[in-house]
């Protein structure tokens, strides 16, 4: 059986491919690269130059040599053979979403068994982008409530921590208008809703002191919330209130925590 031959992989994504397998912080060591071309058999046209150049060169020579790009996805799947990142976990998929985001500019996607299969090709970088989130597997992981994904989505898969945050927090206001009818907003809103004298929601039945203590907990820490994430992102520029990829996880999973207690209510 004749074997499948992979169209020439474009300049402009072949170095977006070589660029991010050569980034010094996420990517290949040189030992590993020279180690890769090797078993890929690719030359080493350029072991002079930088890793990135070097590799972009060594792709783009194999590629006019063989006149097909399967040199170079044997590099790309080599690269990322499970066996080679046993207690590495989230390095893995963090590679590996960060490569289909690549080759889904030329309709190919490679699975977690490093095996290639061909998807509807990606038009544009944003389109490219949408497919893979490694911010999104990571909330996935850590079992968030399916609320979230319900209500920031397109935010959590562009990984946007500014605007998922912001969507997320709105999502447990938007919820407790639901669950009560009442159309406040904010601090307004919870209170109302989890009062002691008249509550229109409850976790528990208020019998004791233990019972009223996690019933105003959740109120608090739903007030806490909207004080220390909605509010600020309501009425600050994205620019003066920087979020990072693991400051928003923390605030997903703290939004997860309500909406499971939420899930509770009687």
């Amino acid at each position: 059986m004749a074997r499948t031959l992979f169209p020439i992989i474009p300049e402009d994504t072949l170095e977006a491919i070589s660029f991010f397998i050569a980034d010094t912080n996420a990517g290949l060591t040189g030992t590993e690269i020279q180690r890769l071309l090797r078993s890929s058999a690719i030359t080493d046209v350029n072991p002079e130059m930088s890793k990135a150049k070097r590799l972009l060169n060594a792709f783009a020579g194999s590629q006019n040599h063989h006149q097909c790009a399967n040199q170079v996805l044997f590099f790309i799947a080599s690269a990322m053979k499970p066996a080679r990142y046993f207690g590495k976990d989230e390095l893995f998929h963090f590679r590996l979403n960060e490569m289909n985001k690549r080759l889904a500019l030329v309709g190919l996607q490679l699975s977690e068994k490093a095996q290639y299969r061909k998807v509807d090709k990606a038009e544009t970088l944003s389109e490219a982008q949408l497919r893979v989130s490694h911010f999104k597997y990571k909330l996935e992981m850590r079992n968030v409530h399916p609320e979230i994904y319900r209500y920031c989505n397109e935010e959590l898969i562009a990984e946007n921590y500014f605007h998922s945050v912001f969507e997320a927090v709105k999502s447990v206001a938007d919820r407790l208008r639901t669950m009560t009818g009442l159309c406040a907003d904010g601090n307004s809103l919870a209170e109302t809703a989890f009062s002691t004298q008249n509550p229109l929601i409850r976790i528990n039945q208020l019998r004791d002191d233990s019972e009223r203590s996690e019933h105003l907990g959740l109120l608090n820490l739903i007030k806490g919330t909207f004080g220390l994430i909605r509010n600020p992102t309501a009425h600050r520029p994205k620019i003066t209130f920087p979020i990072t990829e693991t400051e928003a996880l923390d605030i997903m999973v703290l939004i997860s925590v309500i909406h499971k207690k939420l899930e509770t209510a009687i």
